[in-house]
């Protein structure tokens, strides 16, 4: 068999060279005896990772954020203990408890120490972690501020995920009122109104149109309650596969942006990812255009990543950056106002910023109105039901009373 490697020389250098072996153990101890050290091994074209980095192909979770962020801030203090990266990659890994997070910086350091930079070992996993991290990487290693960038890069993250949380937190208390909701009306048509059905039975008054339907949705609720849960299900499944492809992604984060009061939060929402994210690779010394490109990926609507992916080219054929955001429509004219004076007083990065907090404090306050809405709306909605079904309930006894006192 013929096995493709990149190995490391007792000199010090790294080659990329063919040998022939019956299997990969026999390669490896005949490698071992030339005093190589294996970084990787190819055979018939299937790359292949040693050791615990093997690992990495088998399992393509994203890294937990918040794990991500306490690595990270690990890592700037190491580097700030004046520990070389290789040593303090190496530090970190022995007491790394997550098994997919370790074969993946297994990986990262043996790319480092093959001659890689950081941030090229990162590019390596990109799909892993968050989109800015590479490229903020590059800036730190280009300026020889490893450390601050890092930090940086932690700030802007906890941001974002402090943002995250509490839109995310805000939206809970009605979720759970809508779930709620849902059961106490299912538990009342498929087995509480079907015991009262049989009281009327034994009713000779003709019942009301009200009730007439209650009770013919009910039994129907009551036998395929199996395929309605069945149908449910693969609702479901149909809906979460079709909501990962590019058309259905970008047909609901339309519909998000254009629904009542909750629209607003998630269009200044998306802003505020773009405005932080191109704040911070300007802050780390990366040209406007790359930036651009890097902060429009990192959006996480797919309508807003859209509109502003176009005007990159404006600004790479020299238009003004304030003008290219105008022209994408997205951008509230408060937000283009701010950046267009960062922008004329070369303090776009503090700018950018400033938008970010700024839309953050609306957010904020606009989910607080929500919220204030959403509770009585959700009772009323509720009353409406639970009182329509007892009308429909209470009727037919209403109209036998009426009869028996004739």
């Amino acid at each position: 068999m013929q096995f493709q490697c990149r190995v490391g020389t007792p000199e010090g250098r790294v080659l990329e060279q063919t040998f022939v072996a019956s299997d990969e153990p026999a390669l490896m101890t005949e490698l071992g005896k030339l005093g190589y050290h294996v970084f990787e091994v190819r055979r018939r074209g299937l790359s292949r990772r040693l050791a615990v980095g093997s690992l990495v192909g088998r399992r393509r979770k994203p890294i937990p954020v918040q794990e991500f962020m306490v690595w990270n801030r690990e890592l700037a203090a190491l580097l700030k203990a004046g520990l070389p990266l290789l040593q303090a990659l190496d530090l970190m890994l022995e007491r790394m408890a997550n098994q997919h997070f370790k074969a993946v910086l297994t990986d990262i350091r043996d790319r480092v120490k093959s001659g890689q930079d950081l941030s090229e070992a990162f590019e390596a996993h990109a799909e892993l972690f968050p989109r800015l991290f590479p490229s903020t990487l590059k800036a730190g290693e280009k300026s020889g501020e490893l450390e601050q960038v890092i930090r940086r890069f932690i700030r802007y993250m906890k941001l974002v995920v402090d943002a995250r949380r509490r839109v995310i937190t805000a939206l809970i208390y009605p979720v759970v009122l809508i779930c709620l909701s849902i059961v106490m009306i299912s538990v009342m048509m498929i087995y509480v109104v079907p015991k009262i059905t049989q009281f009327f039975e034994n009713l000779e008054v003709k019942l009301p149109l009200m009730t007439r339907l209650l009770i013919a949705v009910s039994g129907f609720a009551h036998d395929n309650v199996i395929w309605l849960l069945l149908g449910a299900v693969a609702a479901a499944a149909a809906y979460r596969a079709w909501s990962r492809t590019d058309g259905g992604k970008l047909w609901l984060d339309r519909a998000k942006l254009k629904v009542p009061f909750l629209g607003p939060v998630l269009h200044r929402f998306g802003i505020t990812e773009f405005c932080r994210s191109l704040a911070t690779l300007l802050t780390g010394g990366i040209p406007l255009v790359p930036a651009l490109e890097i902060a429009t990926e990192a959006v996480g609507n797919l309508q807003i990543r859209r509109a502003i992916a176009p005007q990159i080219q404006l600004v790479r054929e020299g238009k003004p950056f304030h003008e290219a955001l105008e022209r994408s429509g997205v951008f509230l004219e408060m937000s283009v106002d701010m950046i267009k004076v960062g922008e004329a007083t070369g303090s776009l990065d503090e700018m950018l910023s400033s938008v970010a907090d700024f839309l953050d404090e609306q957010i904020e306050t606009r989910m607080a109105r929500i919220l204030s809405l959403i509770e009585p709306l959700m009772l009323v909605f509720m009353g409406i039901i639970v009182a329509t079904i007892l009308v429909a309930i209470y009727l037919p006894l209403v109209s036998a009373l009426g009869q028996s006192q004739f």
